[in-house]
């Protein structure tokens, strides 16, 4: 196919698309007319996705290959599970979701992801990485035993997700019931967010050119056809149609190419628009003034490993992503990326450690829940001096209830030795950072959130380890976990123009809590935690049990997340949607307050 770009300012025509709901609506439609449908597709995602914001690249990449899915299988009586999910939007496009596009990655619209909500055509709402084939494994296993052999099994996963451990874990398997024919998908485009690492790459890289030696998927137990032109139709066809024959566990090794039929994606080296910015006014009219966090994080762990030079960078397949591009430039030796591989890099990290380095491993904060063991048991009973650095942790947007960072709190303040510090702006992000690297007695954490960061708050005192943002005598404590400060800052304003005496502490450390922080609280009638964290185990749970181990017990607010799934939103809306902004605070400190006075008792505010 060409290479061209889609024209983009052509008129929005869906001939062909508009007649589409099901994949039974698709196998009617003359091959001859094919073509103009995939034109169609890729006009739809650059104009929709570059205005709502979305995973461009990776649906571009997969236009014809969802057409001959859908031509050779017939869903939901089939069923596609894809690795990640953020390469679904064709998919949505030819189930029934056309006329919804443009709410896509908007609060109460369609999602980024698979949701099952939305359509039976979507299985399972996976959108962290290389979990797709253990799914796969467990519907054929189940399809086999209430004999529904008739149904099949597609796992669409991409070469990034293959070098997760999960993946092979599935494969072995998989590969280990040849009555149980899967059909795996390989969708080869020679990356993730980067480039796909590790010998796994150099093997596809080998059967892509017809210079393997061997074929790892033959040597497992599978049946490999390909490799195959992703962008191909009838060639892809041709190759799904001859693994429904088989009826064996099969490879179909797909070639495809991350923003295809795109230029702008295609010749974007970055990341070929892995995702994009909405450009719409409304959201880019909420964006927060000021430096960016994952920036600045960037800028002073190159400053850092300037003076020092046992330190080094350990990622999971995201090194711009999570801000180590510029030490990987400098020196580039001294950064790690493993693949999409969570667990292996903190314990790989530990190796280091042990080696007599100091690593900084920097994951986003959903994807370090998957190696809660590994910082556990790995990383803490050794000991080990490592730095944890949690990008995107709190409400991180549109993405929804699988990226929002919003559990690390809760799951790592369960280990023991661990310190975890949320700074409130960049300057506090420079200095804390610092702080934990140069911690050697164990691991430390930092958390902070997606996007930018706004004013800097200057402290106008301390209490231990923490800062108070304001001055003045008070009866009601507000302490704020991280960027929280400035909407706790506003509201502490509010509440004294309500005649309510208020002072506001950042605890800087969120966890241990320090002692004289706990002290200091202890003397208010009122103390309240604002965090955008699970209320279950986070940082006003943790204070509570620090109060009963005291004989300090003020009156408790805390305000936090649910402990549930929050769905996607704009980031502003959602913290005002739970009080965690300047109006919330000041209308649950101001409706709790006349109720203080009750020693002991803990309040947790919900959102109206």
């Amino acid at each position: 196919m060409s290479t061209s770009d889609v024209d983009e300012r052509r008129a929005a025509k869906t001939r062909l698309l508009d007649t589409l709901g099901s994949s039974a609506d698709l196998q009617r439609l003359p091959a001859a007319e094919l073509r103009g449908l995939a034109d169609e597709i890729r006009a739809q995602l650059v104009r929709q996705v570059t205005h709502t914001g979305g995973h461009l690249g990776p649906n571009l990449g997969v236009v014809e290959l969802t057409i001959a899915l859908h031509r050779v299988f017939t869903s939901p009586r089939d069923l596609f599970v894809w690795d990640t999910g953020h390469q679904t939007y064709v998919h949505k496009m030819l189930t029934g979701r056309l006329d919804r596009f443009d709410t896509l990655r908007q609060a109460g619209g369609l999602s980024g992801y698979p949701s099952r909500s939305e359509s039976e055509h979507d299985v399972v709402e996976n959108s962290h990485a290389s979990t797709a084939l253990s799914y796969a494994d467990g519907l054929a296993k189940g399809f086999q035993l209430t004999g529904s052999l008739e149904r099949r099994v597609v796992a669409i996963v991409g070469d990034g997700a293959m070098t997760g451990g999960m993946c092979w874990e599935a494969l072995n398997n998989i590969a280990a019931a040849p009555d149980r024919p899967v059909v795996v998908v390989l969708n080869d485009n020679g990356r993730s967010y980067e480039p796909t690492v590790g010998s796994l790459a150099a093997q596809l890289r080998a059967l892509r050119t017809g210079r393997a030696r061997g074929n790892v998927f033959e040597q497992l137990g599978f049946a490999y056809l390909g490799p195959v032109d992703g962008h191909d139709i009838v060639a892809l066809e041709a190759a799904l149609r001859t693994a429904v024959l088989l009826q064996h566990p099969v490879v179909v090794h797909c070639l495809t190419r991350k923003g295809a039929g795109h230029a702008p994606s295609e010749l974007d080296d970055a990341d070929h628009h892995h995702t994009v910015n909405p450009a719409r006014s409304d959201v880019a009219a909420q964006q927060v003034p000021g430096p960016n966090w994952t920036d600045v994080f960037g800028q002073e762990l190159v400053a850092i490993a300037n003076e020092r030079a046992d330190v080094v960078a350990v990622t999971a397949a995201m090194v711009r992503p999570t801000g180590l591009f510029p030490l990987a430039c400098r020196y580039p030796a001294r950064v790690f990326d493993v693949g999409i591989a969570e667990q292996h890099a903190v314990t790989s990290a530990v190796g280091l450690a042990t080696a007599g380095l100091h690593p900084v491993v920097a994951i986003y904060s959903t994807f370090l829940n998957r190696a809660f063991d590994q910082v556990l048991m790995d990383a803490a009973l050794h000991r080990a001096p490592i730095t944890f650095v949690l990008d995107r942790a709190g409400i991180t947007g549109p993405d929804g209830p699988s990226h929002h960072g919003m559990w690390d709190l809760s799951l790592f303040g369960l280990v023991p030795g661990l310190r975890i510090a949320a700074p409130r702006d960049a300057h506090q992000l420079r200095v804390l950072l610092r702080a934990c690297v140069a911690h050697e007695r164990g691991p430390t954490m930092l958390r902070f959130p997606r996007g930018r960061d706004g004013a800097a708050i200057r402290a106008r005192g301390s209490v231990g380890s923490a800062e108070l943002l304001t001055d003045g005598p008070s009866e009601v404590l507000l302490l704020s976990v991280g960027p929280l400060a400035a909407a706790a800052v506003e509201a502490c304003g509010r509440l004294r123009e309500l005649g309510i005496r208020a002072t506001v502490a950042d605890p800087r450390w969120i966890n241990p809590i320090d002692p004289e922080l706990v002290r200091f609280a202890g003397e208010h009638r009122l103390v309240v935690t604002i965090e955008d964290n699970a209320l279950p185990g986070g940082f006003g749970d943790a204070l509570a049990r620090a109060f009963r181990r005291t004989a300090s017990h003020p009156e408790l607010l805390t305000l936090g997340l649910p402990g549930d799934f929050i769905p996607a939103g704009n980031r502003t809306d959602l913290l005002h949607a739970h009080a965690l902004d300047a109006e919330g605070i000041t209308r649950a400190v101001a409706a709790s307050f006349g109720r203080a006075g009750s020693p002991g008792r803990r309040q947790e505010a919900r959102a109206p």
